[in-house]
């Protein structure tokens, strides 16, 4: 495994960080055990960053059982608050400190790495970057977390997330990926020059670029341009006979600018897949063939959210 600073916070995290859907069983059934059984072979392989919320069901809870006190001391912790179901947000003050201290029970430690606001763009953004994030400053000076930030999609939320907060990360999904990379674009410079790290997730755009499909319980938010030149990729890796998922974690970890992505496997044969997608090195002239079926650059972005706040 290889691992980067994340930025400034000095963290040296995994640049794969395993995501915990899958323990909630998000993407399908997963029995206990086989959960347990997972966490333990993500820590063998050297990935050190594991990203929760309560919103992924059970995951908090099992991976609370997974992390005995002596992994726990080995392992980078984030988690979230704010998003509690689909449609179920809340982001006042107490219910953030209410939701860490529920997550700190089921996490079974006494304190969280990383703490943030889930998928902020679905709410009216002033109260958020105001009293949300004072709680989140509140709870760090307090001990219960190290670090904090916000988590979601529009760039445009989470420009003015680093420009207008004192958070020490962001994590932004499906902005670093074969279909657009406006992470490194459009993002990164103004990240670093304001210190805050930046997180990867989605480097298979929730399925859209794997010959799998997608298994977005809901309609896939992206436009159906997007959708296209998903399917022009994945008709190209058939032809040419190669994994399109492997590609594309290749390009996430070794091409965009951000020093981890979170990746949301549920079984051992896809965790080893992304870890073989770190050590081996990117065909650039095959990822360039990709590329090429990018839509055009101003119809790459998904709307997430509240409009104004895409």
């Amino acid at each position: 495994m290889k691992y980067r600073t994340l930025g400034e916070t000095g963290l040296e995290v995994s640049v794969a960080s395993f995501g915990t859907g899958s323990l909630g069983e998000m993407f399908g059934p997963l029995p206990e055990a086989d959960a347990l059984r997972l966490v333990d072979e993500v820590l063998d392989s050297g990935i050190n960053l594991i990203d929760t919320s309560p919103y992924y069901a059970s995951a908090e809870q099992r991976l609370g059982k997974a992390l005995t006190p002596a992994k726990r001391d080995k392992v980078i912790l984030a988690t979230k608050a704010g998003r509690y179901g689909f449609s179920d947000f809340d982001f006042s003050p107490e219910r953030i400190r209410m939701s860490v201290e529920d997550s700190l029970r089921l996490l079974r430690t006494d304190y969280i790495d990383v703490l943030q606001l889930h998928d902020i763009e679905f709410v009216n953004l002033e109260p958020v970057l105001t009293e949300s994030c004072a709680e989140l400053v509140r709870l760090k000076e307090q001990g219960k977390c190290r670090f904090i930030g916000m988590t979601g999609y529009p760039i445009k939320t989470f420009r003015r997330v680093i420009e207008e907060t004192p958070v020490d990360v962001i994590l932004t999904y499906g902005k670093g990926n074969l279909l657009d990379n406006s992470l490194s674009d459009e993002l990164s410079a103004v990240a670093k020059e304001q210190a805050v790290g930046v997180m990867n997730a989605a480097a298979v755009a929730l399925g859209l670029l794997s010959q799998r499909g997608s298994k977005f319980d809901n309609e896939h938010p992206a436009p159906d341009v997007v959708r296209e030149a998903a399917a022009k990729m994945v008709a190209l890796a058939n032809q040419l006979g190669i994994d399109l998922a492997f590609l594309a974690n290749q390009y996430a970890f070794q091409c965009v600018d951000s020093p981890t992505t979170v990746v949301g496997v549920g079984k051992r044969p896809h965790l080893q897949s992304a870890l073989d997608a770190v050590d081996t090195p990117v065909d650039l002239d095959l990822v360039n063939k990709f590329l090429a079926l990018r839509p055009p650059a101003d119809s790459r972005q998904w709307q997430v959210g509240l409009p104004e706040n895409n």
